[in-house]
């Protein structure tokens, strides 16, 4: 275009030549400023011309994304299909090169200010990357896991130069540098989205799983490896670098320097200035500016930038509060706004049709389905010599197929130096797309893990014997809920006859931003460490918390778990560890939390739906705790001694409240608890006037008061107990007498039985009021503000195998009617709070205990521990 034609910005001409490694665009660089007359904040500089382009851009990346995201959530896929589809629908072949699209989304001349914003991205992304990968995890116990990844690799890496080289696939004109990021491209294993996936799929503690995470860690880091050494080999034109030796030295030079100085220096820094754990906005500051400045040092040292990031993301001390203000401030905006751009590149550059003019169909299809198979028939190849299960060694070989954000790191790496063409740069982009859609689903329909029946006695508190242990699994959400639990736990009686276990597993939700070294975080078999030395981070204090009750009491055992998971499912880790472990008793925080006024706040009401399915799917009895002021039975009378605290169970029939009685009898023997029980009798007028319900009444109340005789037998010696009955003839004169009671003696802690939508004669009328469904009827009057202000509810719901199999089927076939009439309108996103997909429909362990004893609902045993 020659310098003295006019300029026609709004449609611009462009001379355009099509060559194996893509368009060639030329155009007059005067084009980047707008000729015409200036108004406003307008101007005739590159910023005023680039940047309207640039917001439209980035609104339809991130929309284009979000929309494929929430439409591919539902079948069982990664985010990492809906990247590379958000990509491939603004490729040349699709949306790309539609006149609407070139001229005013995705203009020629604005490519370079589009990729700059998408590089800068990427390289963020990968310092997220190395922020989040801990390498403590890479501990080598057994050669399994090793032998999978080094075998995996071994076989991949030529298999894919021989795909490569294959005649009828791609240019017939290809260089050796772009068979080595094509075979690292199908080699390389996402460590982070294979342990998303085995997240979702709720096999992370699963010997399979365990395997399969060590064996792309291995795979991972020998990915970099290579891929530091491809950069190394070769320089920008594709060709062999004469410097390699130099650049190799160079970047194990920055290496150590990154070991030996950067690490300890910023160690030594955060000691010097963080003071009482308080990280400051100018510490974040220079870490992302040190981002920027190590991509700089490597990319200037011949290897690309995003090695210096990743590196400097390792460099991180990983026991410091820094990680997660870096991950707050900078994952949500890199990853929900920025990172779209990448991916819109990675699709600009694939060309389909150019594509299929070079490759052949058949060559096509043999290509796409050997690069899937490669990695599991070396599996299981290997696993025959290790005598794995097949079926295990056919899930861990798909679940090495997992592709990431890295696999699109290495083609666009090779595509910039043009080792890589547009024909070989489409296909493998392709096949990466294929092995991501299939991975997933696979696993899901054909890899189902065996679930041993566990049969164990003590599913309820009520059945354990003087001499045996108690273990109970304590829930927690957020640090608040511990002081109320782990003092519960302590005047829960624990003793050398009947010692106190306790299974402490904190709850995270699984989100976008949780990185895969806290997906597989499980601190049981963590040493002890100096509380001084501890990390300040939530999960590190619950932890350091539970483990403090055990120091000073011989009889009490603590074990911590950190499982992160959706919270749309997060009642089968609940219940799957209750099993595991052989729980009796799972104690649950209520949703809703106390506030600076006394008061009960809103809450939040996923983890009301926590509870509720945890009560439903439980293999033990459960208890929810409402907290309102638990601590207090720590402290002590001014004259030093302890004082007492008044605990009142309140009876009034059922088996829950057989179960809450046995729990409030455990407490009886510390000098520090004063037990009122309360029995709540029906008086005529009630029973005549109840109908069918005194019948039902009558029959639980034989076995009523054989368990209270039992109690008042073996505790009428007792000083510390009470026992009281009071008759009532309804709903609301049972409330007007426990708020009688309240005025007079004020409880520090009530214990009653969940007895939900079971009517009894002194209950009456109440259900219609009932607020909250998970603490039954007595549980939600005594839980409410304008009931009582500072005393603590505990609400107990006793395990029935009966009752459970009906609530699991009845909860089966509302989800199956629901999902019928619109299965995908409640899918989000699991930065909202976990995917809901169709798989949660499915009832968890619905046939586990089918094969226990049916007339152990009959079987009331009291035996029980004083």
């Amino acid at each position: 275009m020659s310098s003295g034609a006019p300029l026609n910005v709004t449609n611009p001409s462009y001379d355009i030549e099509i060559s194996r490694f893509g368009k060639i665009v030329c155009y007059d660089q005067s084009l980047l400023f707008e000729k015409r007359e200036q108004k406003g904040w307008e101007s005739g500089s590159t910023l005023a011309s680039s940047l309207p382009f640039f917001i439209t851009q980035l609104f339809v990346a991130n929309l284009s994304y979000r929309v494929l995201y929430y439409i591919t959530r539902p079948f069982y896929l990664p985010p990492f299909v809906a990247q590379i589809l958000c990509g491939l629908l603004f490729s040349p072949s699709v949306l790309g090169s539609t006149p609407f699209i070139v001229t005013h989304v995705f203009p020629y001349r604005f490519t370079m200010v589009l990729e700059t914003f998408a590089n800068l991205a990427l390289v963020y992304n990968i310092f997220l990357l190395g922020l989040g990968m801990d390498l403590r995890m890479v501990r080598i116990t057994e050669l399994k896991p090793v032998i999978i990844a080094f075998a995996g690799l071994l076989v991949a890496l030529p298999v894919g130069a021989f795909l490569y080289y294959l005649p009828g696939n791609g240019h017939p004109d290809k260089i050796i540098s772009g068979c080595v990021f094509w075979s690292v491209a199908l080699a390389c294993t996402n460590f982070p989205d294979l342990a998303r996936i085995l997240a979702d799929l709720k096999l992370l503690r699963s010997d399979m799983g365990r395997t399969a995470m060590c064996a792309a860690i291995i795979t991972d880091l020998c990915t970099w490896v290579l891929l530091v050494f491809g950069f190394a080999s070769f320089s920008k034109a594709g060709t062999w670098n004469k410097f390699m030796p130099f650049v190799i030295v160079v970047t194990a030079i920055f290496v150590l320097l990154c070991i030996f100085v950067i690490r300890p220096g910023i160690a030594w820094i955060f000691s010097k200035t963080v003071k009482a754990g308080h990280v400051g906005d100018t510490h974040v500051w220079f870490i992302l500016g040190g981002v920027v400045l190590c991509g700089l040092i490597t990319d200037a040292c011949g290897v690309h930038s995003i090695t210096g990031a990743f590196l400097f993301g390792l460099s991180i001390p990983h026991d410091h509060i820094i990680r997660n203000m870096i991950e707050e401030k900078l994952h949500d905006f890199l990853s929900g706004i920025l990172m779209p751009l990448f991916y819109i590149i990675c699709g600009l550059r694939a060309d389909i049709g150019f594509m299929l003019d070079y490759t052949d169909k058949f060559m096509m299809v043999v290509v796409i389905c050997s690069s899937f198979l490669v990695k599991i028939v070396t599996t299981v190849v290997t696993s025959l010599f290790m005598h794995m299960p097949m079926r295990d060694a056919f899930a861990i070989g798909a679940l090495m197929n997992t592709k990431g954000t890295l696999s699109l790191v290495v083609l666009n790496a090779g595509r910039d130096t043009k080792a890589l063409d547009s024909p070989m740069y489409t296909h493998m982009t392709i096949a990466l797309l294929v092995m991501s859609l299939v991975v997933e689903p696979l696993l899901a329909v054909a890899y189902k893990p065996k679930k041993k029946l566990v049969h164990y006695k003590y599913r309820t508190v009520q059945k354990i014997k003087g001499e045996t242990e108690f273990r109970v699994l304590a829930c927690v959400h957020i640090l608040p809920n511990v002081s109320g639990i782990t003092n519960l736990l302590q005047v829960s009686n624990p003793t050398k006859q009947s010692p106190l276990s306790v299974f402490a597993i904190h709850l995270v939700e699984l989100t976008g931003r949780t990185t895969a070294s806290l997906l597989i975080m499980n601190d049981e078999c963590k040493p002890k460490a100096n509380f001084s030395d501890r990390v300040r981070a939530e999960s590190d204090q619950i932890a350091e918390t539970f483990e403090a009750m055990e120091v000073n009491n011989d009889a009490m055992t603590v074990q911590t778990i950190t499982a992160v998971s959706p919270y749309a499912t997060m009642h089968e880790d609940i219940c799957a560890l209750a099993e595991d472990k052989r729980v009796c008793f799972i104690i649950l925080p209520y949703h809703k939390h106390l506030t600076p006024d006394g008061r009960m706040g809103e809450g939040n009401s996923s983890h009301a739906e926590i509870n509720q399915n945890v009560l439903s799917h439980a293999p033990c009895s459960v208890g929810i705790l409402v907290d309102r002021g638990m601590a207090m039975v720590r402290s002590e009378s001014f004259r030093g001694e302890a004082m007492k605290r008044e605990v009142a169970m309140l009876f009034v029939g059922g088996p829950d409240d057989r179960e809450a009685l046995s729990y409030a009898w455990r407490m009886v023997g510390q000098h520090v608890i004063k037990l009122t029980v309360v029995r709540f009798v029906p008086g005529r007028e009630a029973l005549i006037s109840s109908g069918k319900v005194a019948a039902e009444y009558e029959r639980e109340k034989q076995v009523d008061d054989e368990c209270i005789y039992e109690f008042n037998f073996k505790t009428m010696n007792d000083s510390s107990v009470k026992y009281i009955e009071k008759v009532v003839n309804d709903g609301q004169d049972t409330i007007s007498t426990i708020r009688e009671m309240e005025d007079n003696n004020s409880y520090d802690l009530y214990v009653v039985g969940r007895g939900y939508n079971s009517e009894t004669p002194v209950t009456a009328g109440l259900n219609d009021w009932s607020s909250s469904p998970e603490l039954g009827t007595i549980g939600d009057t005594l839980a409410s503000s304008n009931f009582t202000m500072h005393a603590s509810v505990l609400v107990i719901q006793q395990y029935s195998a009966t009752k459970r199999q009906a609530a699991v089927t009845a909860a089966a076939a509302t989800t199956v009617v629901g999902a019928v009439a619109g299965a995908t309108v409640n899918n989000q996103e699991p930065v909202g709070g976990g995917a809901k997909t169709p798989r949660d429909a499915e009832p968890f362990m619905k046939s586990m205990y089918e094969e226990e004893d049916e007339d152990d609902e009959e079987e009331h045993q009291y035996g029980i521990h004083r």
